[in-house]
């Protein structure tokens, strides 16, 4: 048992998310100290944020069913109530499921008049498989409705085509071994398809939502050499409206997910709702390399940036999921 503890404690630490387990930890000391916080006067939303951003998920799980056991009430109303505007977002955020986060950020792109497009596209395209199916579940359990009826009626003609073959994404060639015929029958089917006079969408999406981003890598790296421009160019100049956003948010997304998620916060990071999105989402999973990235594309750190952009308890949650400086 010891050597298990040991072994799976390292695995952790070898992970490129920022927020980890919390050592020595103790549900039901949290579930106290969160319900004092809530019973305090003004609600010691200090206490609240200091707690809830430093544990990892599985922790707040376990810290909502001891604060239910002590209490006899549930957790997430609250915490509603005790709190407000964004800072209620985030915080009710990290006490979903990632599943349950992941279908909650679907359902805001798609709900009310109007689909938010370039949203929608930008959690589709940064998740795995796997994790796509479990929000598609979630979904369901979450709101009563099925996320591919949803998408089909808000969305159209070839762009719901494209956002469905995204949603059920499988890789269907192999990534162990480098296929170089596959790769040259998808360029061609690339190029073919925007070289005559009626631009066919069908092969684009086929090829971008059946292979792994390995392989694409090459196909969109061949296509770039043999057209003698961006695929980014190349998408511009052949489709238009939604469908054309959707190739462009692909094709940005596979060479490089955190790369393309830095790029997001740079443009959007005074949009606290997508940068919590990201923050609370990728936070276990990828948030040093998006952190990298950032560093990378703006020469500042992200947490300098958070530090400038945002004030109070808002700050010291958006920081503590960030976790650090990158000199």
């Amino acid at each position: 048992l010891i050597l298990f503890r040991t072994f799976s404690h390292a695995m952790w630490w070898g992970t490129l998310g920022t927020v980890r387990p919390f050592p020595n930890f103790n549900s039901e000391k949290d579930a106290r100290d969160i319900q004092t916080a809530l019973e305090s006067k003004d609600s010691d939303v200090n206490t609240l944020v200091r707690i809830l951003t430093n544990r990892n998920n599985v922790q707040r799980q376990s810290i909502a069913e001891s604060y239910r056991n002590l209490t006899q009430k549930e957790l997430c109303p609250a915490l509603k109530k005790a709190l407000s505007g964004g800072l209620e977002q985030l915080m009710l955020g990290l006490m979903m499921t990632p599943s349950q986060f992941d279908a909650h950020r679907l359902r805001q792109t798609i709900e009310g008049i109007g689909t938010d497009e370039e949203s929608l596209l930008a959690v589709l395209c940064t998740k795995s498989p796997q994790q796509l199916k479990d929000a598609t579940i979630a979904y369901k359990q979450e709101f009563g409705r099925y996320l591919e009826n949803d998408l089909i009626s808000e969305t159209s003609k070839d762009f719901t085509k494209l956002v469905l073959a995204i949603l059920k994404k499988e890789e269907l060639n192999s990534k162990e071994m480098v296929d170089y015929q596959l790769i040259d029958q998808d360029v061609k089917a690339l190029n073919d398809a925007v070289n005559g006079k009626k631009k066919d969408p069908a092969p684009w999406i086929q090829v971008l939502t059946t292979r792994d981003s390995n392989h694409l890598n090459r196909v969109l790296s061949r296509l770039e050499d043999l057209r003698g421009e961006t695929v980014d160019k190349t998408v511009q100049s052949h489709f238009s409206g939604d469908l054309r956003l959707g190739f462009r948010t692909l094709v940005g997304s596979i060479p490089s997910i955190p790369l393309f998620l830095g790029q997001r916060l740079h443009s959007n990071i005074k949009k606290g709702s997508l940068v919590q999105g990201i923050l609370i989402s990728h936070s276990e999973e990828d948030l040093l390399c998006v952190r990298i990235e950032y560093r990378r594309l703006t020469n500042t750190s992200l947490y300098s940036t958070l530090q400038k952009e945002y004030k109070g308890e808002m700050q010291q949650a958006l920081l503590a999921l960030c976790r650090s400086e990158d000199l």
